[in-house]
């Protein structure tokens, strides 16, 4: 009874999977394919509701281009330079207007108030300025914007358009209570430019609208354009809404069985909820009217950023379910007759090849639970193939065995071999990039050596000249020059400002012959004295200081330069926040990377910052961000100064969250060993006189 009963079991081994796993396929796949299946529908409604997003965008946009080109033609020019009478421009704008397709085209004055249009305001709504759309426009830039209207409102601008607005609102199931029966208001796509004339003084401003209730050309064309022939089967139907809260205002939604439009019916409150209130898209199967439908619905948003209405699009879903079940039940009848046939040929071979896999299964289990010495050996008694694989089996996992011991072996040596070489390779990378950052800076700065003798020789040489003229003229003329004295005056500081900018590129290039004497200074107190000097124009600039003066130590250095150094410093963070901020400046004693006492200063504010991509070139020679009002060498001269005193000077920045400037100075400075250039100073001092 005992290999009947192995063999009962075998058999029950081999049918197991298909007894029992191909019920559990069979539920999976109906669940993973109805489930893939929707979230495919769900992903095309997600692309739909862009494409109509989109769709509603360049709408939009095309009022705006069409406003825009009216408000800078030649037409307009011409009639606000004639200075036409209210009736004359009321007609030009109205003819305008409905060549656009807008609702209403008004003029309003600098103030953004109403001048001329196709309705005359009252008082009540003659002053647009609040609206977001007039604001921006009277600041110089057109804007687009949703907004509502109210009843009132509309009725100002034109009974037709109040009466197009109203709408008789419908009981609709599922949808939120709401006391009012009727629909007012109008959802208006609002557009406003600026008008101004040749020399870009502002005129005015043209406000034109285009509203949506009932605007059945732009949701028919919406929906034609989601929703062409060839996007979904024959027997479903796309539709597109525009809503005014949770009311269609606009849509191609049809109520059975009169077949008219769903105008004054409501969306469901948890649709309402979640896109109105909570401001999120709705993705995923809904109610429409009485009908489910795949539905994406998103917010409208007005100038101001409210929520006001929604924008939807869907197409039926139960033709799209139906096609989906035919489909799974062809696969499930393909699937159970496979199965089926598979059951049989499994019954007919499982005795005889069966029990050798299984042994050698066995095999590998013990493996896998550790039992390395594990072989199949005489057991399997077979000659065939399945004997075969036993032996080949065998010697298999006896070549792995050895395989392994020695792989570990080499895991271990080549672990130990990798983080040594780690090590070895980041130490050298970080001397690479040290040295490679002071090769670029010497060259930089050799460059600018040669380039100053230059600049001295073919600068100074002419200015001289001319300043020396200029004296001779005031001389010879004497009272006569009284007519063009300032003139002169104006003269003789541009040549003033000439001979400062070629000696700060002398200081630049060869810093070392301008230094004067050094001496021990205490940086708080040389903070201090700066501070004094530039408290007006921080207080002007409306900055606050906070100081943490905490260094005790004193540094050996040319007072003066380091004073140049630290207000060149607060300038440029006084500079970087031009609408006022809090300028910290700290001070403490450090030890610097040689093992070296130092002193570190941090001048930090919290401006507009530095972009990543500048933070490399700031101390190079030339480069500032400052346009007309810099020469970029302020930081460039900073650095030549504070490194020739074997300091460091660095920059911790990002755009929005200010600058954080960072000096470091040794107790005993190490001068830098870059040879000066007392023969190009001589050579530039002593041809002052040409």
């Amino acid at each position: 009874m005992r290999p009947r009963s192995v063999r009962a079991r075998l058999l029950a081994l081999v049918l197991a999977p298909l007894l029992l796993g191909v019920p559990v396929l069979l539920g999976i796949v109906w669940l993973w394919g109805t489930q893939g299946y929707n979230q495919l529908l769900v992903n095309k409604v997600s692309a739909d509701l862009l494409t109509a997003r989109q769709y509603f965008d360049r709408v939009q946009d095309g009022f705006s281009a069409s406003l825009e080109g009216f408000a800078a033609s030649h037409q307009l020019a011409l009639a606000l330079e004639r200075r036409d009478d209210a009736r004359t421009m009321a007609a030009l704008l109205e003819t305008t207007a409905a060549r656009h397709g807008l609702d209403y085209l008004i003029l309003l004055d600098r103030r953004g108030r109403f001048a001329s249009g196709t309705a005359a305001l009252p008082p009540s709504f003659a002053d647009r300025s609040d609206w977001p759309a007039v604001r921006e426009a009277l600041s110089g830039h057109g804007r687009k914007a949703l907004a509502v209207f109210s009843a009132a409102h509309l009725e100002a601008l034109s009974p037709a358009l109040r009466e197009r607005a109203l709408l008789a609102l419908i009981d609709t199931p599922n949808a939120a209570p709401d006391a009012r029966s009727h629909e007012e208001r109008g959802l208006m796509v609002q557009v406003a430019v600026p008008v101004t004339s040749a020399n870009g003084t502002l005129l005015g401003v043209l406000e034109g609208g285009a509203m949506l209730n009932r605007n059945l050309a732009i949701v028919d064309r919406l929906n034609a354009v989601v929703y062409h022939d060839t996007s979904l089967p024959h027997d479903s139907q796309g539709t597109a809404t525009l809503f005014l809260g949770d009311t269609r205002v606009a849509t191609n939604v049809r109520l059975q069985p009169d077949d008219v439009r769903a105008l004054g019916t409501r969306v469901s409150a948890a649709v309402r909820d979640k896109v109105l209130i909570h401001g999120e898209n709705w993705l995923g199967s809904a109610l429409v009217i009485d009908t489910p439908y795949v539905s994406g619905y998103a917010p409208l948003v007005d100038g101001r950023g409210e929520r006001i209405g929604m924008l939807y699009v869907g197409f039926l879903q139960a033709s799209l379910e139906t096609a989906l079940h035919r489909a799974l039940g062809g696969l499930f009848l393909a699937f159970l007759l496979v199965s089926a046939l598979g059951a049989v040929g499994a019954i007919q071979w499982a005795r005889s090849i069966f029990r050798p896999i299984k042994h050698m299964a066995g095999v590998m289990r013990r493996i896998e639970q550790g039992e390395d010495s594990a072989r199949v050996g005489p057991a399997a008694g077979r000659d065939d193939e399945l004997g075969q694989l036993a032996r080949a089996f065998d010697a298999l996992l006896d070549k792995l065995d050895a395989r392994r011991s020695e792989t570990q072996r080499w895991a271990d040596e080549l672990d130990s071999m990798v983080a040594a070489r780690t090590a070895e390779l980041e130490d050298a990378n970080a001397t690479l990039r040290r040295a490679r950052q002071q090769l670029v800076m010497n060259e930089k700065l050799t460059a600018i050596g040669e380039l100053t003798a230059g600049v001295a020789h073919e600068i100074n040489n002419p200015v001289a000249v001319i300043q020396g003229n200029l004296e001779l003229l005031r001389e010879i003329l004497g009272h006569g020059a009284e007519p063009v004295r300032d003139e002169i005056r104006a003269i003789d500081e541009q040549i003033r400002r000439i001979q400062g900018i070629v000696a700060k590129l002398l200081q630049f290039a060869r810093p070392g012959d301008f230094a004067g004497y050094t001496d021990d200074e205490d940086v708080n107190a040389l903070i201090r004295d700066c501070l004094v000097l530039t408290r007006h124009n921080l207080s002007r600039a409306h900055i606050e200081v906070h100081q943490e003066l905490l260094a005790s130590r004193s540094v050996e250095i040319n007072r003066g330069e380091l004073q140049q150094v630290l207000i060149n410093l607060i300038v440029n963070a006084m500079q970087a926040m031009p609408e006022g901020g809090t300028l910290r400046l700290r001070t403490g004693d450090t030890t610097l990377e040689d093992g070296a006492e130092g002193v570190r200063i941090q001048i930090e504010d919290n401006g507009h910052g530095i972009a990543s991509a500048l933070l490399d070139r700031i101390f190079d020679p030339f480069f500032t961000t400052k346009k007309q009002d810099g020469t970029g060498l302020g930081l460039s001269i900073s650095y030549a100064i504070v490194t020739r005193y074997g300091g460091h000077i660095g920059v911790d920045s990002a755009p929005g969250r200010g600058a954080r400037f960072s000096v470091l100075l040794r107790c005993r400075p190490v001068f830098s060993t870059e040879p000066s250039a007392p023969d190009f100073a001589r050579r530039f001092f002593g041809h002052q006189g040409g």
